[in-house]
C-alpha cells in the first residue's frame, strides 16, 4: 500500500517550507491535481496545496462524465471536439476503473433543436473529430426502435434517436487518483492548507505563498520559483491577492444535479435530451449504481462558490423536464429526490452571452508578477490543460535555472488503481478480482463487483484490509476496509472526505450513509484522537452537507403547500 495519509501531508508541509520548489501549485481540484502530476513527472519539483479536501469544488460537481464534446459543436468549436475526444480514449486507458463507456440516447422530436438529418451528421462529425472506435460510433434509430430501447422515452412526437457513447466517470475519485499518482511520483501535497497571501522577492515577483494550516491553525511560508493559480472558482481571489485581477474575469454558472431511485425512475439508458421549455438547455439522465440522475441547470452565480444552494426553482425546473420527457410509471415528485449535488462552472466571462453559450475554454493568465493563473476547461481536457501550462513553466524555468525542457510524460502514464492492462485488459481485470473477493475474502458479488470498480488495481489493498466478521467498531466490513484505507492511502481527514468523495455514498447510497456516519465518526474520533469540540464541528460538518444533499427543507415546502 502506498501511504498518502494525515502523516504524509504532515511531512509534505514541512517539506515544502524546508526547500524551495520549482512550482507551487494552488488548488487540488482536477485541474490543479493534473497539472501537478505533469510537472512532477518532468522533473519539476512540485507542491501542491488545496484550501479544502481534493475535488471538493467544481471537481466533483459535474455531470460525471469524460464528454467526448459533442456539444462543443453547437459552438463549432471543432478544435475542442477533436482534443476532448482524443483526451477521453486518454484518460480511459490510463485509468479503466473510473470511466466506463456508456451508449448514450439522443432522442429528437417534432420541433426540437435537433432532427434526423442535422442528429445524423452532428454524430457523424464528433465520431470523426473525436476519434471514435468504429465499434462505438453513432447509429440511428427508428420511432419504434427508439421506444423498444427505452421504453419509457415520451412517444409524443418521436422522430427517432441518435446512439453515441459516452464516458461515465467518478469525478471526485479522477481527482484524487491524479494527486495520488503525483504523490508517487514525489510531488509534495496537502490538502485542508489555505492560503492567505502571496510572497514576492526585490523584484516584485511572485516568490511563494503564505498559508494557515487549516486542521491546526499553525502558519508557514512556502517559497517557489514558479506559481501557478489553478483554483477553479476562486481563481479571481488568488488574482485579487495579486493585484491583477484585470481585465477578463469569471463568470460562474450553477448547475443543480438530482439523484432518484431507479424504481422510481426506471430508465435503462443514458439519455441526452432537449428540456421541453424552449430553452436551448439539454439534460442527461444517466443511471448509476441502482440511481438516476438527472442534470443540469446553468444559471448565473453571484454568492460563496462553497456551497451553492438547491433551489425550489431548481428542483422545479428538474422534474418538470422530466416528467415532460417521461412517460414514467408515476410522475416524479420532491419526496422522490434522495439526493442532489450543485457546484459552479468558473467559466471565462463573455459579454452579452447567456450562461449556457459563454465557450468552455480554457485560458491562461500571466501577470506581471509571474503569477500563472488559469480557469475555465472541462474535466475531460484536464491532462491538456496541464499540459499547455506546464510548457510555460518548463519554458521559463529552462531559461532561468539549470533546468532542462521535458515535454509531457503523462500520455500514457497510468493513474493510481490504473494497473490493469489497459481499456483492452480492463474487462478480464475486473472479473478476475471480482472472482478472488467472492472465493478468498467471502465477499457478496456486487461488494467485489463495486470495490473492483472503485478501485481498480489498488483493491488488492483494500481485499487484505477486509476483517473477519461482518462488522467491526460498528462499521460493516467493507465500511470498515474502505475507511482504514482512505485513512491510510487517500488521505482522509474529514468524515464527509470519506463519506461523500471517496465512497460517493451521500449521493448514491444515502440510505446506508445514515446508518454508518455516526459510527465513521466515532472511529475517526478515536483515530486522530480527537476532542469533543473537534468531533462536533467534524459531526456539524457532516450534517449540515447532508441537509443541502438531501433536500429535506425542499421535500418540507411541498408538504406544506407552499410551493
Amino acid at each position: 500500500m502506498k501511504e498518502f495519509s494525515n502523516e504524509t501531508r504532515a511531512k509534505n508541509l514541512q517539506a515544502m517550507q524546508n526547500e524551495e520548489l520549482d512550482l507551487l501549485v494552488i488548488g487540488g481540484g482536477i485541474t490543479g491535481s493534473g497539472i501537478t502530476l505533469d510537472a512532477q513527472s518532468r522533473g519539476i519539483q512540485t507542491g501542491l496545496v488545496e484550501m479544502r479536501d481534493f475535488a471538493s469544488g467544481t471537481s466533483s460537481r459535474s455531470t460525471k462524465l469524460v464528454h467526448g464534446g459533442l456539444r462543443y459543436l453547437a459552438q463549432f468549436a471543432l478544435k475542442e471536439v477533436h482534443e476532448v475526444g482524443s483526451e477521453r480514449a486518454i484518460v480511459y486507458n490510463n485509468a479503466p476503473q473510473i470511466t466506463t463507456p456508456l451508449k448514450m440516447m439522443l432522442p429528437f422530436y417534432a420541433g426540437g433543436t435537433y432532427g434526423p438529418f442535422t442528429t445524423s451528421v452532428g454524430l457523424d462529425v464528433y465520431d470523426r473529430l473525436a476519434q471514435v472506435k468504429k465499434s462505438e460510433r453513432k447509429i440511428m434509430l427508428e420511432p419504434n426502435e427508439t421506444i423498444d430501447r427505452e421504453p419509457y422515452v415520451k412517444a409524443e412526437g418521436l422522430l427517432g434517436s441518435g446512439v453515441y457513447v459516452e464516458y461515465r466517470t467518478d469525478d471526485a475519485r479522477l481527482t484524487l487518483e491524479v494527486a495520488k499518482k503525483a504523490s508517487e511520483l514525489g510531488a509534495l501535497i496537502a490538502n485542508y492548507t489555505k492560503v492567505t497571501g502571496l510572497l514576492y522577492d526585490e523584484n516584485h515577483k511572485v516568490c511563494g505563498v503564505k498559508f494557515v494550516d487549516v486542521q491546526s491553525g499553525e502558519t508557514g511560508e512556502i517559497h517557489a520559483k514558479k506559481v501557478v493559480n489553478s483554483c477553479g472558482p476562486w481563481v479571481d481571489e488568488i488574482r485579487d491577492m495579486d493585484g491583477s485581477n484585470k481585465g477578463k474575469h469569471l463568470h460562474l454558472t450553477k448547475g443543480v444535479h438530482l439523484v432518484i431511485d431507479n424504481a422510481k425512475f426506471p430508465i435503462s439508458n443514458s439519455l441526452f435530451f432537449d428540456t421541453p421549455f424552449h430553452d436551448g438547455r439539454m439534460m442527461f439522465a444517466i443511471p448509476r449504481e441502482g440511481k438516476t440522475y438527472i442534470g443540469t441547470t446553468d444559471t448565473t452565480w453571484e454568492e460563496d462558490p462553497k456551497e451553492p444552494n438547491i433551489t425550489v426553482a431548481d428542483v422545479t425546473y428538474i422534474l418538470a423536464a422530466a416528467n415532460q420527457m417521461f412517460e414514467l410509471p408515476q410522475k416524479l415528485t420532491p419526496d422522490d429526490v434522495e439526493s442532489g449535488w450543485s457546484g459552479v462552472r468558473p467559466l471565462i466571462q463573455e459579454e452579452g452571452k447567456s450562461p449556457s453559450e459563454i465557450s468552455r475554454k480554457d485560458e491562461i493568465f500571466q501577470s506581471d508578477t509571474g503569477l500563472l493563473s488559469i480557469a475555465g476547461g472541462k474535466l475531460t481536457g484536464y491532462r491538456k490543460m496541464a499540459e499547455k501550462i506546464v510548457d510555460r513553466v518548463g519554458e521559463q524555468l529552462a531559461a532561468e535555472t539549470d533546468y532542462t525542457f521535458e515535454g509531457q510524460q503523462t500520455e500514457h502514464l497510468l493513474l493510481s488503481g490504473g494497473d490493469v492492462g489497459g481499456d483492452e485488459g480492463w474487462s478480464s481485470y475486473f472479473y478476475k478480482m471480482v472472482h478472488e473477493g467472492i472465493v478468498n475474502y467471502d465477499l457478496e458479488r456486487e461488494d467485489a463487483e463495486k470495490l473492483v470498480q472503485r478501485y481498480g488495481s489498488n483493491v488488492a489493498d483494500i481485499y487484505e484490509l477486509l476483517p473477519d466478521g461482518e462488522e467491526k467498531d460498528g462499521l460493516p466490513r467493507v465500511d470498515w476496509a474502505m475507511l482504514n484505507y482512505g485513512l491510510k492511502a487517500e488521505m482522509v481527514e474529514h468524515p464527509i472526505d470519506y463519506l461523500l468523495r471517496r465512497s460517493s455514498q451521500m449521493l448514491f447510497n444515502i440510505n446506508h450513509m445514515n446508518e454508518v456516519k455516526d459510527a465513521v465518526i466515532d472511529y475517526m474520533a478515536d483515530y486522530y484522537n480527537w476532542d469533543e469540540a473537534t468531533k462536533k464541528s467534524m459531526t456539524d460538518e457532516v450534517n449540515e452537507k447532508l441537509a443541502l444533499t438531501d433536500l429535506h427543507e425542499i421535500k418540507d415546502a411541498y408538504a406544506a403547500h407552499e410551493v
